[in-house]
């Protein structure tokens, strides 16, 4: 009795379709591996980041107190005599000759 359902060589298309599912498992499986370690790798780089960031908070901070006990001081220095706000605009019209100074300077060295 003949088997009108079945495929002459249907055990070497089974063969065939057997590899052709190994081969994509295992592309599918190298795939999910870099995923996988493409995944680990930002998660790597975000904790990196966040501590990054909370350094550069902290210093903020530290920054922040340091300008504002230099403006106290600054301000303390400019409300009392005379003789300090003279010697305050000598310092600050020497600052600003100094940094114009050193402008030029590095101006004209890199050219």
């Amino acid at each position: 009795m003949a088997d009108w359902g079945r495929v002459p060589n249907s055990g070497a298309v089974d063969e065939m379709l057997d590899a052709e599912n190994k081969r994509l498992a295992e592309n599918l499986s190298s795939k999910v591996t870099r995923l996988k370690s493409l995944a680990l790798d930002i998660d790597k780089e975000t904790d990196d980041h966040i501590n990054y960031l909370d350094n550069m908070d902290s210093d903020f901070l530290s920054v922040t107190g340091l300008l504002n006990g230099s403006v106290k001081r600054f301000t303390g220095m400019a409300r009392s005599g005379r003789d300090n706000r003279k010697l305050l605009c000598y310092v600050s019209v020497g600052l600003v000759v100094l940094f114009f100074l050193l402008y030029v300077f590095v101006s004209r060295n890199s050219t």
